[in-house]
């Protein structure tokens, strides 16, 4: 018996029974691999922490004087990053990875297929210099501000987040 899988392939229950054999068999590997070494995987996390942290001030943070302490306190908080990412990764990376190299091994070759316009699809930011402000519908405008505020706030609500989280994660460290 044969099922057809993508557009042109077709696989026996045989096969697709070998196939998740095998995708069980890399997962294992794959956390095998995570927990021998546990010490190189906490290196790479330390330098994707060190890396992140140090962007994510300088992007959210505008006032040059509160980036040096939260550099600091980012810098003490990174042992209880790297407990809580080492636990996280140890159970989910294993099966992410697997799933992606199966993607990648399963894919069908690509054919380009250019892009094709949609007309309904408006720029929700006006260009003033592209459109007057007279020619847009009114709703089209108060969603754009709504958009606008809405990502504001988006902003604002991280960068409370990452102070909270780097907070905590010092008294953490301290108590």
């Amino acid at each position: 018996m044969y099922r057809k899988r993508g557009p042109d392939a077709l696989i026996s229950a045989e096969e697709e029974d070998l196939e998740l054999e095998r995708l069980k068999d890399v997962k294992r590997i794959l956390d095998n691999l995570f927990q021998r070494e546990e010490t190189t995987v906490k290196m790479v996390l330390d330098c994707l922490y060190d890396i992140a942290s140090v962007r994510l001030i300088n992007r959210k943070i505008s006032a040059q004087s509160l980036r040096g302490p939260l550099k600091a306190v980012a810098r003490m908080s990174k042992p209880a990053f790297r407990f809580f990412a080492l636990r996280r990764l140890q159970k989910k990376a294993p099966q992410l990875i697997a799933d992606w190299l199966y993607s990648q091994a399963a894919r069908q070759p690509r054919h380009p297929i250019p892009p094709e316009e949609d007309p309904a699809l408006i720029d929700v930011v006006p260009k003033p210099a592209e459109l007057p402000p007279a020619k847009l519908p009114p709703l089209v405008e108060i969603q754009a501000a709504q958009i606008n505020s809405l990502r504001d706030r988006v902003g604002w609500l991280s960068t409370l987040l990452v102070a909270v989280i780097l907070v905590t994660g010092s008294l953490m460290l301290f108590s």
